[in-house]
């Protein structure tokens, strides 16, 4: 074992040095840990320095590491406690970004550990770092991950379905335990005595096969965005009709994004239907604090023939406030 060779654990890493001598500087041999290679040096000179920096290379350029770590120095067989540096939290990019100055002298054979508490790369564009190495945030996140796939999977191939779906234009088969863990309606239809519990059969009518698929898919977790984004107002529809609440809320956010002349008299009414707060007062906005009334005045009659009445007096109420403030 030479003088400049680090032992290394998973996440502590000790140099034992026989003795500084001469010396003024030494530096260690690179060490491993995580992904990065290290280098531990020691100065001596009014104080003794210890620096703890990355290996210079590709690694260390384009994934810096932002390092969480307590240093300790001691003699060896000399029973005194060692010296122990605070708790640091530092983006380590070369041997100039840290050194820890100590006021006393140390001979004979000496030791100087480093423990790892945390390990993360810093992103290049300012977001949150991510740690390399597994805390309960990553496992759960991991155990989910595997869950939605196995939920995936037993919605694509059908595995051990138990019950039927009849929409408009064709069935489709799922799982009563999954349905009833997501919706309480469902819950309700095989807990009591329904027609739906005897015959393991749902009828949704008002529901095509293509969307019913999509509303099945983000039951089961494995939703694609293109598939809400296609069936946004029949899943909303469904996630009302069947007290889906995260659902139901998607929806509303997804409906406010796109706004306009074309689709926002369609989107009051449903916000009016639906009790979407957000998204009422979004349209409302839209057509009056932004004048665009004026560009849909050609549809205004045949949606005022439909329109609730209340929401009509909502309206005018709102014609009455912009003509106040004008």
């Amino acid at each position: 074992m030479t003088e400049s060779k680090v032992e290394t654990t998973a996440r502590l890493a000790q140099w034992k040095i026989e003795s500084l001598g001469s010396c003024s500087y030494r530096r260690s041999d690179p060490f491993r840990v995580g992904i990065w290679n290290w280098h531990l040096s020691i100065e001596k000179n009014r104080y003794l320095y210890i620096r703890l920096f990355p290996e210079p290379g590709r690694i260390s350029k384009e994934q810096p590491p932002i390092a969480t770590f307590v240093l300790r120095i001691f003699n060896v067989g000399v029973s005194r406690r060692p010296w122990t540096s605070p708790v640091y939290d530092k983006l380590l990019r070369s041997s100039e970004d840290f050194v820890w100055p100590i006021d006393s002298s140390f001979h004979g054979r000496f030791i100087i550990d480093v423990e790892f508490l945390d390990l993360k790369i810093a992103t290049m564009n300012g977001g949150e770092a991510c740690s390399i190495w597994p805390n309960e945030g990553a496992m759960q996140c991991q155990a989910t991950k595997g869950a939605l796939k196995c939920l995936s999977r037993m919605l694509d191939d059908g595995l051990h379905t138990d019950v039927t779906i009849n929409t408009a234009n064709g069935s489709v088969r799922a799982h009563r335990a999954v349905l009833a863990a997501r919706s309480s309606v469902f819950e309700s239809m095989f807990l009591h005595d329904l027609k739906e519990k005897e015959s393991s059969i749902i009828n949704i009518e008002d529901i095509s096969v293509e969307a019913c698929m999509a509303l099945l898919s983000y039951i089961y977790g494995g939703i694609k965005h293109e598939d809400f984004w296609n069936h946004r107002i029949a899943l909303l529809r469904a996630a009302d009709k069947y007290d889906i609440g995260d659902l139901k809320e998607s929806c509303e956010e997804s409906l406010l994004e796109d706004i306009d002349s074309k689709n926002v008299l369609e989107r009051l009414q449903e916000a009016w239907l639906y009790q979407l707060s957000r998204l009422k007062k979004s349209c409302l906005m839209y057509l009056f604090d932004f004048g665009k009334i004026y560009d849909v005045r050609d549809d205004l009659n045949m949606f005022f023939q439909h329109a609730d009445r209340e929401l009509m007096i909502e309206m005018i109420q709102e014609v009455l406030n912009v003509w106040r403030v004008g």
